[in-house]
C-alpha cells in the first residue's frame, strides 16, 4: 500500500514537472503560474505544495532534472559512438552525426533549452539556481573539451584555436539553432547546424 502511494506521489511530481517544463519553454518562468500547473495536472494547491514548498523549489527541481536528462542523453549517444570507434576523432564525428539524426527525428523540432530560458530570466532565481545553471554550462564545456583533448593528442589542430571555444561552440549552436528553427519555422535547422559543426571539427584536425 505504501509503495503504491509513493509511486503515485512520484508520478504526480513528475507530471507537475512535465507541465512546468512545457510552460516555461513556451512562455518563460515568470509567466508560468502555480494555478495553471495544478489545473493542467488536476491536483489541488495543497497537492502542489506537498511536492514543492514554493515556486523557487520547483525551479530548482526542473533544472536538476533537465541537467540529468541532458547528461544521460550525451552519455548514451557518445558512449555508443565510442563503442563503434577506437579513434577519438571518428568516434566524436559519429556521435555528432547520431545527435543530428536524433534531433531530425523530433516531429515538432526541439522544444527548447531550459538552461537558456533560465539565463534569459536570471533575476527571477536565487543564487543556488543561478550557480546550478552556470555549473551545467561549464560541465558541458568540460565534457566536450575532454574529448577534444584526446583528439588533439592524435591529430594536432591544423589551426591555432582554443579548444574551450570549440567545446562551447556545440552549446552555442544548439541554443542558436533552437531559436532560429522556431523563428523561421524549420525544424531541420538545428540538425543541419550540428552537421556543420561536425564538418568544422573535422577540418580543425584533418584540414580542408
Amino acid at each position: 500500500m505504501q509503495d503504491a502511494q509513493e509511486r503515485k506521489g512520484g508520478d504526480t511530481r513528475e507530471r507537475v514537472l512535465d507541465a512546468a517544463e512545457s510552460a516555461v519553454l513556451e512562455k518563460g518562468f515568470a509567466a508560468t503560474s502555480i494555478e495553471e500547473l495544478i489545473a493542467v495536472v488536476g491536483i489541488t494547491k495543497g497537492g502542489f505544495f506537498y511536492h514543492f514548498k514554493d515556486k523557487g523549489e520547483l525551479a530548482k527541481a526542473l533544472l536538476v532534472r533537465y541537467i540529468a536528462r541532458e547528461s544521460a542523453l550525451f552519455d548514451e549517444i557518445f558512449g555508443r559512438a565510442d563503442e563503434l570507434n577506437e579513434d577519438p576523432l571518428h568516434g566524436f564525428l559519429v556521435g555528432l552525426k547520431m545527435l543530428s539524426e536524433l534531433l531530425a527525428d523530433l516531429p515538432r523540432g526541439h522544444p527548447g533549452c531550459l538552461i537558456a530560458s533560465y539565463c534569459y530570466q536570471d533575476r527571477l532565481f536565487d543564487r543556488e539556481v543561478q550557480a546550478l545553471n552556470t555549473a551545467a554550462v561549464l560541465a558541458w564545456r568540460k565534457r566536450f573539451r575532454a574529448r577534444l583533448d584526446l583528439i588533439a593528442e592524435r591529430y594536432p589542430p591544423r589551426i591555432a584555436i582554443d579548444l574551450d571555444d570549440v567545446a562551447d561552440m556545440l552549446s552555442v549552436i544548439a541554443d542558436g539553432g533552437i531559436i532560429l528553427s522556431k523563428v523561421v519555422k524549420d525544424k531541420d535547422v538545428l540538425p543541419r547546424q550540428v552537421m556543420l559543426y561536425r564538418d568544422f571539427v573535422r577540418t580543425i584536425f584533418l584540414g580542408p
